[in-house]
């Protein structure tokens, strides 16, 4: 298990401060990352939460998975490893002239 978690289903009303705070109830929060979208700077609703140990981010997920923060039933589990990007094409040219 790593400490780093995911933390999503989040209300767009929720801010890093909010998170660091609720997890800090579990222990040491390393950090606290609110994903936004790159245009308009608005939540994309999910967020990754690093604890300072492996024990503290289990316990941060056997208290707030599937709790309600904000009027919205969060899911919190452990954070998968970012999948490598390709590099190549966004589709835009698909073979057209």
């Amino acid at each position: 298990m790593g400490n780093k978690l995911y933390v999503g289903n989040l209300p767009f009303s929720v801010t890093e401060e909010v998170l660091t705070e609720t997890f800090g109830e579990c222990g040491s929060v390393s950090s606290a990352k609110l994903i936004t979208d790159r245009d308009t700077g608005r939540s994309k609703g999910f967020a990754f939460v690093e604890m300072g140990t492996d024990e503290e981010a289990q316990e941060a997920i056997s208290k707030y998975d599937g709790q309600d923060l904000q009027g919205r039933q969060i899911r919190v589990n452990e954070a998968k490893p970012q999948e490598p990007r390709d590099g190549g094409s966004r589709g835009g040219n698909r073979g057209r002239y």
